[in-house]
């Protein structure tokens, strides 16, 4: 039995980035004739529908696919969520990870929905600092906890490979709503569960 990959794209965005790829390759001087890249073009296309599927999707919708009615009040922690996003400003990736909490006020969602909603928003051109505040949003107003916290530690190729080169440079940032505002006590559980305070 032999390997079929599925894959679905719109055919008509995919032939235009294909034909605005080619372009960039002989902009380049390169020629996109040559064996290695004749399917260069069809492929960055594909990948780019992929890396930027987020506009295609909906956060609080994945929230409310599983929204439970729950008398839970304590912390919620899902921490070292995977993130892979593209630097708006260079079109370069940038990785690293997510450490989400929030108190739920009367309502829970399925724990493997808080990485698709990370998904989602990293899913699109993004600066780090505007990823963490989507992030932050969706989950307070689709669920209307007592507070959420959101910290992302993430390292950009467009400071690795490019411009300053310092390889192993991390940029953190967070952002909080709630009980984590208002409450040091409640915050620094957070921080130190997630490795940030001692």
């Amino acid at each position: 039995m032999s390997y079929k990959k599925l894959d679905i794209y719109d055919e008509k965005v995919t032939s235009e980035l294909m034909a605005h790829y080619k372009a960039i390759l002989e902009l380049l001087g390169e020629d996109p004739g040559r064996e290695g890249l004749l399917k260069t073009p069809e492929r960055v296309a594909k990948s780019m529908q992929f890396l930027t599927k987020g506009y295609m999707e909906d956060g609080a919708e994945i929230l409310r696919s599983a929204m439970f009615k729950e008398e839970y009040s304590q912390m919620v922690l899902v921490r070292d969520i995977e993130l892979y996003s593209m630097c708006e400003h260079h079109m370069l990736p940038f990785y690293g990870k997510a450490h989400i909490a929030y108190i739920p006020d009367g309502y829970i969602t399925g724990l493997s929905k808080i990485p698709r909603v990370v998904e989602t928003f990293a899913r699109r051109l993004q600066v780090q600092e505007r990823l963490t505040v989507q992030i932050r949003d969706c989950i307070q107003q689709t669920l209307r906890p007592l507070g959420v916290a959101v910290v992302i530690e993430a390292s950009h190729m467009c400071m690795q490979i490019r411009g300053v080169e310092k390889q192993h440079s991390v940029t953190t940032t967070s952002a909080f709503t709630g009980i984590f505002l208002k409450d040091e006590r409640t915050r620094g559980e957070f921080l130190r569960l997630v490795g940030l305070n001692s």
